[in-house]
């Protein structure tokens, strides 16, 4: 897929730092996960490449934030336009190193250029606050100022959305940034990075460096230590948020942390079906069920469990599954065999504890690769099951079966992440009981699809703290300085 890009200059293989493409000492090889082939390699960066990344971003900070919003916004929407007119390149560029189909990889570019727009928008609309006074003479002020440099630490199930969605705000407000993208996506990372350059962003303003899961701590620790970031953000497991939150307690950085998540679907009995079984399609099996805000389980209630299995299992049997040059293809390979094997356990697992597989419930080989499994429903799952704790992160739809409101919200509420939650029901009063009850930072209501740039997205709980996307999250890149001058009588 990369040989027919219409612009070969996207698929960049250095570091991106002060305005310059550059290497560094080690090389690390980037795969296609459908076929297992290496089909690239960009710098395994160290602790050097992140300090003179963090130099490069200290230095331009003052310029850059002293800038007019309008002049900042300006350049985001070059950028912005500049994504719209690559998407076919960016696609195929997620496509290849990270196996969605190509229908969902334009869908991700839309919706990251989506947050890009947004905040350049939003730059020219940042205002603080004139106070009422409340002595005489005096007057009080409230001012929003750029946090200073961040550094965003982004994933690989969303390539370009999740560093779009993190990077656009964080110029938008004023700051400017070091980044470091997942191992195993960097390429549409720096393709995006690419476009940026040619959007024209001054010298320093962004800078990004690609790493190993070896060397990536060090990466990383450089910028924990570094005072002058200000800020991190980062997109992943809980453990690595901690990790993040412990190190950055040193010189009291500003976090957001859009961590794990246990999202619970519910189907009430008196939901409609049709409605419902489309939505936790939506929701499940988006990107072979990689992402943070998948159900991974399902309840449904006693009166209608049946009938809604029946419903799934149709539609989940019937999806193709293949590499993304095959146009017909669904679902995917998952991004590597560590995640096979994972998704694998987990319904061993269930299946040793009773669990019953209706559909799927099997590694499959096609594509000529192995990372593939079988999009799968089970029924009688229970809470002593892995996948009762664990992201899954695949194609696997665990279903368990309730009785009574009180129970579902009990066992919904029974996991320590808190992202997203979804609930399909007909009663307007269960609705408001129950969207005030669920324990989480976004939730559902009779709809599979939540994210949009202009809503809050994040977590509770051990899902995180921050938010992406909205006003919110142009927030998050901001602090608050209040001026008091008195005398004025």
């Amino acid at each position: 897929m990369l040989t027919t890009l219409t612009d070969p200059t996207l698929l960049r293989s250095q570091n991106f730092i002060d305005q310059q493409w550059c290497d560094s000492r080690a090389r690390l090889e980037v795969t296609n996960p459908a076929t297992g082939a290496v089909i690239a390699d960009v710098p395994d960066s160290d602790a050097d490449d992140a300090r003179r990344a963090a130099d490069a971003a200290a230095t331009a900070f003052p310029a850059w934030s002293r800038r007019t919003a309008r002049d900042r916004a300006q350049i985001i929407k070059r950028w912005h336009a500049l994504i719209l007119a690559n998407e076919q390149d960016l696609a195929r560029i997620i496509s290849a190193e990270q196996g969605k189909p190509m229908h969902e990889s334009l869908g991700e570019v839309r919706y990251g250029g989506s947050y890009v727009e947004w905040f350049a928008e939003e730059a020219t609309r940042i205002c603080g606050d004139v106070v009422a006074e409340a002595v005489p003479g005096r007057k009080m002020l409230v001012l929003k100022e750029p946090v200073g440099v961040v550094a965003a630490i982004t994933p690989w199930n969303f390539p370009l959305a999740m560093i779009a969605r993190k990077i656009a705000p964080a110029l938008a407000a004023g700051c400017t940034v070091v980044a470091k993208p997942a191992e195993d996506t960097p390429l549409t990372a720096l393709a995006l990075v690419r476009l940026a350059e040619q959007a024209g962003l001054p010298h320093g303003v962004l800078n990004i460096v690609t790493a190993s899961r070896t060397n990536t701590p060090a990466v990383v620790d450089a910028w924990l230590a570094d005072a002058r970031v200000r800020k991190i953000t980062f997109t992943g497991s809980t453990p690595v948020g901690k990790h993040l939150a412990r190190e950055s307690a040193g010189t009291l950085k500003k976090l957001s942390l859009e961590l794990g998540g246990n999202a619970p679907f519910i189907v009430f009995d008196d939901a409609d079906l049709d409605a419902a079984v489309d939505g936790l399609m939506a929701a499940k099996f988006r990107n072979g069920g990689q992402t943070c805000v998948c159900p991974n389980r399902v309840y449904v209630q006693a009166g209608v469990h049946d009938a809604f299995v029946s419903k799934l299992a149709a539609r989940v049997g019937a999806l193709h599954v293949g590499p993304a040059t095959e146009p017909a293809a669904q679902i995917g390979p998952m991004i590597n065999a560590r995640a096979v094997d994972k998704i694998d356990r987990h319904v061993r697992d269930a299946v040793d504890q009773g669990a019953r597989v209706v559909v799927g419930g099997e590694r499959v080989r096609t594509g000529d690769g192995p990372h593939y499994y079988a999009p799968t429903v089970l029924v009688g799952a229970t809470p002593a099951m892995a996948l009762a704790h664990e992201e899954t992160f695949g194609p696997v739809a665990p279903v368990f079966r309730f009785t009574h409101e009180d129970e579902v919200i009990r066992d919904a509420n029974d996991t320590p992440f808190g992202l997203a939650a979804y609930f399909y029901s007909n009663d307007v009063r269960r609705i408001w009981r129950v969207a005030q009850a669920l324990e989480t930072g976004i939730v559902g209501i009779n709809e599979g699809a939540l994210a949009s740039e202009a809503a809050p997205f994040g977590g509770v709980k051990e899902s995180g703290y921050g938010r992406e996307g909205s006003r919110h999250g142009l927030d998050d890149y901001m602090h608050t300085k209040y001026l008091c001058q008195g005398q004025l009588h």
